[in-house]
């Protein structure tokens, strides 16, 4: 009987797992691709972690709505980013815009990359240093 209990919970749990959150189906499957890729392209912003495709919540769903609806009204994608980011800010935007802005987000990598390849290249030179002017090492130690 217990067997049966919990082979009946895992069942369940399995079965909620795999139930999909956003079951819209538009007519054109161009229009659904460009839905599918809009939804997880923007952030909820109740869950802030999971796109509105991924997301549960009832201000989701009213987004993915949203979205459906200008994209039946023949808006174009970026009118609807457009859109969105003026109605909710550029934080709704999961691949945030290149503007004065958010430049930092987009050149810090860059930098921290430049930064780090300098100091590494003068740990490099200044340990050669050291080790070229230490009267200690014998010249057999050095070759391989």
């Amino acid at each position: 009987m217990r067997f049966r209990a919990s082979l009946l919970a895992v069942f369940l749990a399995g079965a909620a797992a795999v139930q999909a959150l956003d079951t819209t189906q538009l007519a054109d499957p161009a229009l659904q691709a460009r839905y599918v890729s809009l939804t997880h392209e923007l952030r909820c912003m109740q869950c802030q972690n999971e796109s509105i495709a991924d997301s549960p919540v009832d201000l989701a769903a009213d987004l993915r709505a949203q979205v459906r609806e200008q994209l039946l009204a023949g808006k174009s994608d970026e009118e609807i980013r457009n859109w969105m980011s003026a109605r909710y800010g550029e934080f709704i935007l999961f691949r945030p815009r290149f503007a004065p802005r958010t430049a930092w987000l987009w050149l810090a990598p860059l930098v921290l990359l430049v930064l780090g390849a300098a100091v590494s290249w003068r740990i490099v030179r200044q340990r050669g240093a050291l080790l070229a002017g230490d009267p200690d090492t014998p010249d057999e130690d050095l070759r391989p």
